[in-house]
């Protein structure tokens, strides 16, 4: 269930979020693991188990995304580099902007609240050191919603490695 290469296309929502540990101090992330997701608006979604910073962020984009396509994420300093190679909208969710015309990371956001409550419910917790595997089996699901997902696991267990 790993990731297909297929780059995404049309609005694209990019998002960071932390798994896992608890908070020792409000607001600090030392015990937490990042992930950086983006997700098609209606469509596909593509997430890395990595640092989020800006050079994660970026090299996602460009190894994932069309670059026709518009990006729009939250006001994360992360993003601050996005504008330079794609058309990008931006809402702040700090002052409680979470739309402003079509620009939102409402999908994503939602990707973000199957993942943690699949991991919580099903798994209770996950490892760093599989974390990744974790994430290819939720994208794959995710990504396929609309079908079954049986035949195509028959059809790739048949398959000779």
């Amino acid at each position: 269930m790993v990731q297909n290469q297929d780059k995404l296309s049309g609005i694209v929502e990019i998002d960071e979020t932390y798994i896992g540990g608890k908070h020792k101090e409000l607001g600090k992330y030392d015990n937490k693991t990042s992930i950086v997701n983006m997700t098609e608006r209606k469509g596909l979604a593509k997430a890395k188990f990595d640092y989020a910073d800006a050079t994660v962020a970026n090299n996602m984009l460009t190894a994932y995304v069309e670059p026709s396509s518009t990006i729009h994420s939250d006001d994360s300093r992360i993003y601050s580099y996005v504008k330079r190679h794609f058309n990008h909208g931006v809402v702040n969710h700090r002052l409680k902007q979470y739309v402003i015309g079509e620009v939102h990371t409402n999908s994503i956001e939602g990707f973000w609240g199957q993942l943690k409550r699949s991991i919580d419910g099903t798994y209770h917790a996950v490892s760093s050191k599989h974390l990744q595997s974790y994430l290819d089996q939720f994208v794959f699901l995710y990504n396929h919603l609309a079908e079954s997902v049986y035949p195509i696991f028959f059809e790739r267990a048949s398959k000779q490695v």
